[in-house]
């Protein structure tokens, strides 16, 4: 039953909202909010385990799936879109499956989410393997399509992970691991692009974030496997430098550019002082990461 779900019930702080001042509401907004990232919290391991199956099957060279319907498959396309260029990632490494496709990030297909056959289609379409991981976000937990997907996934071998806003979801039973963070009722009753959204889009941060930083695609806290593709993030690069190598904007930019914009390279020559070339192969035999280039660089003969 609908009414049973606790993102679809009313919430009794906010049953006249309709009759509070522009101000009011938006602090009756503020205040639900804050239960957000207290419900984060209560799943933090959940979520480290989930990192740490993530990490393991990327590193094996396996692939990052999340499938979704509506707000919560919108968010997966948001986060796997995310990756390439913040952490240099191949984009077929960590991809978004939306029900009625990517044109439903900017327009509503609501009957796409009933369908459990088309859930499995998806998965047997992008070829998930036992190697790959397959996150399904649903905030009642129930969603026929990505439950659908899930079984699938699992069928294959593929390691399934769920995402709820509901405490015992049915995606708990076809999923290898569960994080639910429990938002409560939505200032707006059933509306989960709200609390339930944000719950979920936090997560999601979580998720890919920590695993590119285990895996050394940030350098300390900096984005030093962007992609340095337009002006904004080619002066980000120039400040990483400055900030890390002391060097004048001028000097940062010149370097830059005879690298050829690559910074992740570039790190690695400035710390161990070898050339172009030898600080691209190191880079490869480390899986692009910085930190294991210059170990191996810079470790005893």
């Amino acid at each position: 039953m609908m009414e049973e779900l606790i993102t679809e019930q009313a919430n009794p702080r906010t049953r006249d909202i309709d009759e509070r001042s522009t101000l009011e509401i938006l602090r009756l907004m503020n205040e639900e909010d804050k239960l957000v990232a207290e419900a984060i919290g209560r799943e933090l391991e959940r979520i480290a385990a989930a990192v740490e199956v993530i990490v393991e099957c990327l590193r094996r060279g396996g692939r990052l799936f999340y499938v979704g319907t509506g707000t919560s498959g919108r968010l997966g396309v948001l986060d796997a879109v995310e990756c390439p260029p913040t952490f240099g990632v191949a984009p077929e490494k960590v991809q978004a499956i939306l029900a009625g496709g990517y044109e439903a990030c900017y327009g509503a297909v609501e009957a796409a989410e009933d369908d459990p056959i088309a859930g499995a289609a998806a998965i047997a379409e992008r070829g998930v393997t036992a190697g790959d991981v397959v996150v399904g976000v649903t905030a009642s937990g129930r969603t026929p399509f990505t439950l659908g997907a899930l079984k699938a996934a699992r069928s294959l071998g593929a390691i399934t992970i769920g995402i709820a806003c509901n405490p015992n979801p049915d995606i708990a039973r076809v999923a290898d691991l569960t994080i639910t963070p429990i938002v409560g009722p939505e200032v707006i009753a059933g509306s989960t692009r709200l609390k339930a959204g944000t719950a979920e889009k936090m997560v999601l941060n979580m998720l890919s974030t920590a695993a590119m930083i285990k895996l050394g695609y940030t350098y300390g806290n900096l984005m030093s496997n962007l992609q340095l593709k337009n002006e904004k993030l080619r002066r980000r690069a120039i400040s990483i430098l400055r900030q890390e190598f002391a060097l004048s904007e001028d000097d940062a930019r010149r370097r830059l550019e005879e690298t050829g914009w690559e910074l992740k390279t570039l790190i690695v020559i400035l710390k161990t002082g070898v050339a172009q070339e030898e600080a691209r192969r190191a880079l490869e035999e480390s899986d692009f990461s910085i930190k294991r280039a210059i170990q191996k660089l810079t470790a005893p003969a």
